[in-house]
């Protein structure tokens, strides 16, 4: 994907429930495949928050899911294992550095 073909995409945004039911809404920054597993991973973050507070504390905050679809259903599952965040966050941080330095 080029950089062009970025900057007109419309953001795609999820729903995910809280801890109380409540659909919060949530805009996908990116989707990657770790190399030699066949998992799928989303990195999210959240469009609405309701307090100026929480806005400060959250704003950068960037939510990691192991994903499925099943058709047009999204399973999203957390990462608990820290093996498995490592990897995660390594690869998210390794496509990152590669956007920046083709800008």
């Amino acid at each position: 994907m080029t950089k062009d073909n970025m900057q007109y995409e419309e953001p795609e945004i999820i729903y995910i429930p809280d801890e109380e039911g409540n659909e919060e809404e949530f805009e996908v920054v990116m989707k990657f495949e770790v190399d030699g597993s066949d998992q799928k991973y989303m990195m999210v973050v959240p469009l609405n928050v309701d307090s100026e507070d929480e806005q400060d504390e959250d704003a950068d905050e960037v939510y990691a899911f192991r994903y499925e679809e099943d058709g047009d259903d999204l399973k999203l599952y957390t990462i608990e294992d820290e093996e498995e965040w490592n990897m995660v966050e390594e690869t998210f941080n390794t496509l990152l550095a590669e956007i920046d330095d083709n800008d």
